[in-house]
């Protein structure tokens, strides 16, 4: 076997460079900046990316869409721009404008749309409200390193017999975003999420408590992989993960507000409620979720719907520090 020469080696890693950067070009061809989040990234302000799941899917109008103003205007008000992502009429929109948010909070017919659905909305042209899975996937392309969300989706109660894994797992692994969360949804088995995780080599930051977040709880009774309250500590380990060449999320769980929180015995004596109610009906695949959140809404009379409303605001602050901090950390050892 011979040794490849060192100008055909070369010749071929350009090449390879070059197809490399052809395909990225060609992906990024789909997104539509708004003129605000383009005139940020012109001037190098920090970006938070936003799912808009949780308008279309995970809360009802028009408290949906008041929330998200509200977020995004926390955002702004801490230095940084937010970019609520979807797609409408077969362009990856990053950043919306008030006229878009309300489409997306009044439609009943917006797609939810994770990996596999991106190229049958985008193809279709159709208004798709991106998941996390999905978020991750439009804002790396954007070149967006924070994203906020409500909780992540995860490992669904009785997955041992339905093999109900939530897609967001495996974007994490693979995509390159810091997603902050409070921990992953209530209504999942959060320890079976925290091992497919952790097998797949995903870190879980927590700040300001030792244990992750459980979403409208705010202990979930399992502890993160490391604590660190500070953002300028979270950048630099995310700065670092990536700098080594490891590709994946990084989750940075935060609780929910004391005076927001709903007692773990009320919401797991809810979600099996929820979910014997949803086996009654037939209830699979993607729509699980959406109906466990409203039917959980329904049984506190709109109690769970103000709690989340708070911890998504919460984690808004904590990621457009985490943003600002990452810029400022720069790339390299040097730079953090």
């Amino acid at each position: 076997m011979h040794l490849m020469d060192q100008p055909c080696a070369a010749h071929y890693a350009a090449h390879a460079t070059e197809c490399i950067d052809m395909v990225a070009d060609l992906a990024r061809s789909w997104l539509t900046f708004s003129a605000p989040v383009a005139a940020a990234q012109a001037a190098g302000r920090p970006l938070v990316a936003l799912e808009s799941t949780i308008i279309a899917h995970g809360m009802p109008y028009p408290e949906n869409v008041r929330t998200a103003r509200e977020v995004e205007a926390l955002i702004r008000d801490l230095g940084a721009e937010p970019a609520t992502i979807a797609l409408i009429g077969g362009r990856i929109r990053i950043g919306l404008s008030n006229d878009e948010l309300e489409l997306l909070g009044r439609s009943e017919r917006a797609h939810k749309v994770s990996r596999r659905d991106l190229p049958a909305v985008l193809a279709g042209g159709g208004l798709g409200a991106t998941t996390v899975a999905g978020t991750m996937i439009c804002a790396a392309l954007a070149g967006i390193e924070v994203f906020v969300t409500g909780g992540i989706g995860g490992v669904h109660r009785g997955a041992q017999e339905t093999f109900d894994i939530s897609a967001d797992l495996q974007e994490l692994a693979r995509t390159s975003v810091a997603v902050v969360c409070a921990g992953a949804k209530s209504i999942l088995d959060i320890g079976l999420t925290l091992e497919y995780l952790e097998t797949h080599g995903v870190p879980v930051l927590s700040c300001e408590q030792d244990n992750v977040a459980a979403f409208y709880t705010r202990d979930s009774g399992f502890r993160a992989d490391f604590r660190l309250d500070d953002a300028a500590e979270q950048a630099r380990f995310i700065r670092t993960k990536w700098d080594l060449g490891l590709a994946g999320g990084v989750v940075l769980s935060t609780p929910v507000p004391q005076a927001a929180a709903m007692t773990s015995g009320e919401i797991d004596a809810l979600t099996r409620q929820a979910l014997a109610e949803a086996r009654a009906q037939g209830i699979t695949g993607k729509a699980v979720t959406p109906f466990l959140l409203a039917r959980i809404k329904a049984l506190t009379s709109g109690r769970s719907l103000a709690t989340n409303i708070a911890l998504v605001k919460h984690n808004a602050e904590v990621g457009a520090r985490l943003a600002l901090a990452l810029a400022r950390a720069g790339r390299g050892a040097g730079a953090a």
